[in-house]
């Protein structure tokens, strides 16, 4: 059965349905053990038999500072980008070679900034629909994204290769159209599907959080409204984010650890840690099982300057000092010890507020990370 006679029979037969209902059912199929990279083969199909059934549902509004506003405002955006392209796909059958490389080339890099787009859509979107058992985007639509990732990067580089006539329509056929078909239809799946069950799932608090953390992902195609820029500041400075320990675990803003969980971690770390709070007392240090220096518990509470040699003490102290007086926030050195190559950084330790809290010393051995080269991406096991 081709797609369209799929979609005719699903209208005779089952009519409207919501987005949160067709995402609903690619969840229950997740759910029945139906693989997400064979709901994907399909994703493309699913949108066409439903596209009929969304039109009718119309979209939803939402303030300008929200950010399902926000990603439909790059999507306008990337309308736009893939109507040149396609528009340019016309005029390079009649153009000339070079001048229709170049900007086809132009666009492409243009393109590139869906990257920023998608990347704000996985790592915020789908954690919090997952909060709510909500598996199917990030199984089903990241992979869709990924699919769109690898055809931009191969249009790129076979745009790069054409020569001819003859190699720029194979190119249009074979790269750039069925990019831009693939581009549009996630845009089509995003406002037809992912936003709206989003807005149904997600809680206001959900979308106050999504909102703050979008800053660190960032956006493209367009400028954030000058009204989101200080709902945003608001947000931050009514909430200032402190650990808590609460049920034997440190809560963060980023998430929660054990007292066992965190010391394993630092000792984990493949480089020494030691921290010297504001008032020159060492602290802590990490224990790994490779130290490059040995440090004893009998140095906690010490003051760092009795810790070092009297040579070094007035170098300590305009590092500390530095720090203090907000001067610098890192040094570096680096030296040769037991024929290992050791890189030592210091870093001022401050608050949300950039107040001075301590400094930490972080040393490692970069002996073998300064060998490597070319490129490791795929799993050896024999190192």
């Amino acid at each position: 059965m081709s797609a369209e006679t799929a979609r005719q029979r699903f209208e005779k037969e089952v009519g409207t349905i919501s987005s949160t209902e067709i995402a609903g059912l690619e969840q229950s199929l997740i759910d029945d053990g139906l693989s997400p990279d064979e709901i994907k083969k399909f994703c493309n199909v699913h949108a066409l038999i439903f596209q009929s059934a969304l039109d009718k549902i119309g979209s939803q509004e939402t303030s300008p500072s929200h950010p399902i506003y926000l990603f439909k405002l790059e999507n306008r955006e990337i309308d736009k980008l893939t109507a040149r392209l396609k528009d340019s796909a016309n005029e390079s059958s009649a153009g000339a070679l070079e001048s229709s490389k170049n900007r086809l080339h132009g666009l492409l890099q243009q393109l590139k900034g869906i990257e920023t787009h998608y990347e704000r859509k996985e790592q915020l979107l789908f954690p919090f629909l997952e909060r709510q058992g909500f598996m199917g985007p990030s199984k089903v639509m990241w992979g869709k994204d990924n699919e769109i990732r690898d055809m931009l990067k191969a249009a790129h580089d076979a745009l790069a290769s054409v020569k001819t006539k003859e190699d720029m329509t194979r190119f249009l056929e074979a790269n750039l159209n069925p990019l831009v078909t693939e581009v549009e239809g996630m845009v089509f799946k995003e406002e037809s599907i992912l936003f709206p069950a989003s807005l149904e799932k997600l809680s206001g608090a959900d979308w106050v959080e999504i909102l703050k953390e979008s800053d660190d992902i960032g956006y493209v195609f367009i400028e954030k409204p000058r009204e989101t820029q200080q709902m945003v500041r608001e947000l931050r400075s009514a909430v200032m984010e402190e650990p808590v320990l609460r049920d034997g675990s440190l809560s963060f803003p980023t998430g929660a650890l054990g007292s066992i969980e965190l010391m394993a971690m630092l000792n984990t770390l493949p480089v020494d840690i030691t921290f010297v709070d504001k008032d020159d007392k060492v602290r802590y240090f990490s224990d790994g099982k490779d130290r490059i220096f040995r440090r004893t518990k009998a140095i906690i509470g010490r003051t760092v300057q009795n810790c070092h040699p009297p040579q070094s003490i007035d170098v300590v102290n305009k590092i500390l000092a530095s720090f203090k007086e907000g001067k610098k926030d890192f040094y570096e050195f680096w030296i040769t010890l037991q024929g290992r190559f050791v890189h030592i950084r210091y870093f001022a330790v401050r608050d949300a507020t950039g107040a001075y809290l301590g400094t930490m010393e972080v040393t490692q051995d970069v002996t073998g990370i300064r060998k490597l080269e070319g490129q490791k991406r795929l799993l050896d096991e024999r190192g």
